[in-house]
């Protein structure tokens, strides 16, 4: 509940500072005294745009500051603990607006953006303005206003996710379906170029491999010479070898070494030496032997070899690297196959989100679809107090699950009205002049308004169009819903306005060039002469006192 604003340098608003009670609050005033000023300074706290012509001329800042109690407001309560806000049982919103149009919010006193100041003002209070009516006209706001009076908002919230599930799944298979249309020709590509190398079937390290035969086969002549020579100096050559002459060293020195034993170590190094050149004498006879001098084998290599470099050549790699770019053109190929298995995969994911969002909107379809027809009920023995004694009131509804889906399902909801006997049931906006217009806006908004959660409503001159009995009747229905919550009313309707648990009054006065708005709460006599002004304009007679008394007392 709202119970106390300042507000400072804001529009013709010097300083201004009043409490609110219980009940069904009235504001009256003269025209252009500024009746709306206050609701619209608590817009700004409840995070509504600022601009720098709200500022007071000649000030630097316009500050509005409110105060809610949060005694009966369990949901408010939460999203102050959500946000690390709390501050005991009391919560203040302020707003600073400078003149260069620079605006800072504030919650109990730690700054905040405006984007918070209005989630957390949605569970504190709702305003009802007095272009409600023309709002009226909008298929969204109709849908808005039967979803406010149902109150699922559960239905409504796994409706909307199953929604963005769906589309983000669908999304998804529009983004591979794509991908997969742009990777076609890179697939046939990719798969003619593992042809070829499968054709190829180079190993792993086969390139190495072959490219060290095929020094050897192609040098066969030298290494067969060069290994001949090698192996007849060290053993064959029978005129004088290694072999031979290290052992006549060898006996040389083991002589030796009977007149010097300082020597007696050479002939252990020259057997080690003897044993070797015989070792390696036995590895080179082995390697002739085997020296493989096939020229098939020759021409074979030097054809793959040809192969291996033609390809490496096409696939810009190196010869050695050709094996390993095979191996990565597979994996490719096996992600593009992977893709549209995912395609596939996705595809089936998208059907059966989208049954589950369809699911959920059936079941929200249904609940409007309830509602709707206690709301048609209501909202048509309303128009008969508003003095539309065969007024009928209808909501329909008409649902299309193959049609335009969004996140609020897939309904298309349409008020319809006949205001007149015999005739049909026609949208809203169509059939109804301005002034039953007004009536049945109020109507939808008072009725509506007994289900919303928020502790606090505001109706801003929701009553123009409307005089008369019809205006008495208006009063007694926003006195009951004040019964149960708190209303404030700003109104120009003394029918109205007596109806009011407790009545303040705006008042514009100007001294030296400038203009300032007050706001003040009546005792009961002030409160009769300000309802026997509005009865009776600036000339104030005992019969227009008299008239007020009674409405004070009717009400």
């Amino acid at each position: 509940m709202l119970v106390h604003m300042t507000i400072s340098n804001f529009a013709i608003v010097k300083n201004l500072e009043f409490e609110l009670k219980p009940g069904m609050t009235t504001i009256t005033g003269e025209t252009g005294a500024g009746k709306s000023i206050a609701i619209d300074a608590l817009g700004l706290c409840l995070g509504d745009r600022a601009e720098a012509a709200m500022v007071r001329p000649n000030e630097g800042k316009a500050e509005i500051a409110a105060t809610f109690s949060l005694q009966n407001n369990q949901a408010a309560r939460r999203w102050l603990e959500d946000n690390e806000l709390t501050e005991g049982d009391e919560c203040i919103l302020r707003r600073v607006i400078t003149k260069e149009g620079r605006s800072r919010g504030f919650i109990n006193g730690s700054p905040v953006p405006a984007s918070q100041q209005k989630a957390l003002g949605q569970l504190l209070i709702n305003i009802h303005g007095q272009h409600a009516h023309q709002q009226l006209m909008r298929a969204d706001y109709q849908q808005q206003m039967l979803d406010q009076y149902a109150g699922h908002h559960l239905l409504m919230d796994k409706t909307r996710k199953a929604y963005q599930a769906w589309r983000q799944a669908n999304n998804e298979l529009k983004r591979l379906t794509q991908n997969r249309e742009e990777n076609e020709a890179q697939k046939q590509l990719i798969q003619y170029q593992i042809k070829e190398l499968n054709e190829l079937a180079l190993a792993e390290d086969e390139y190495n491999e072959i490219e060290e035969e095929h020094k050897r086969l192609s040098n066969s002549g030298e290494l067969v010479v060069s290994s001949q020579a090698a192996l007849s100096a060290l053993y064959d050559n029978d005129d004088g070898n290694a072999l031979q002459l290290l052992q006549m060293a060898s006996q040389q020195v083991i002589s030796l070494g009977e007149l010097d034993s300082n020597l007696n170590v050479i002939p252990q190094m020259l057997e080690e030496a003897i044993i070797q050149v015989q070792e390696a004498s036995q590895e080179l006879r082995g390697y002739l032997d085997n020296l493989d001098m096939d020229p098939q084998r020759l021409i074979y290599l030097e054809e793959r070899l040809a192969k291996i470099l033609s390809l490496a050549r096409k696939h810009y790699v190196m010869p050695d690297e050709l094996y390993q770019k095979h191996q990565d053109l597979l994996k490719e190929l096996a992600e593009l196959d992977c893709s549209d298995e995912r395609l596939e995969e996705i595809a089936e994911q998208v059907e059966n989100k989208r049954q589950k969002f369809l699911s959920a909107a059936e079941k929200l379809s249904k609940s409007r679809q309830r509602y709707a027809k206690e709301l048609d009920k209501k909202i048509s023995e309303s128009m008969h107090q508003l003095s539309m004694e065969h007024g009928i009131f209808k909501i329909d509804i008409q649902n299309d699950p193959e049609g335009m889906l969004s996140p609020l399902g897939f309904d298309t909801i349409t008020f319809l009205v006949s205001t007149n006997p015999g005739q049909p049931l026609q949208p809203l906006g169509k059939v109804a002049s301005g002034g039953e217009l007004s009536r049945i806006s109020l109507a939808i908004q008072v009725i509506t308004a007994q289900k919303i959660e928020t502790p606090s409503l505001i109706f801003d001159e929701v009553d123009v169009g409307i005089s008369g009995p019809t205006a008495a009747i208006v009063g007694k229905m926003l006195r009951t819903l004040g019964d149960s919550t708190q209303v404030m009313c700003v109104t120009h309707l003394p029918q109205v306005a007596g109806c009011g648990h407790q009545q303040m009054f705006v008042a514009k006065k100007t001294h030296k060039g400038q203009t300032e708005t007050s706001m003040c709460l009546l005792d009961e006599p002030a409160r009769v002469t300000e309802l026997a002004r509005l009865l009776g304009g600036s000339e104030i007679t005992d019969i227009t006192l008299a008239n007020a008394k009674e409405l004070l007392i009717a009400a």
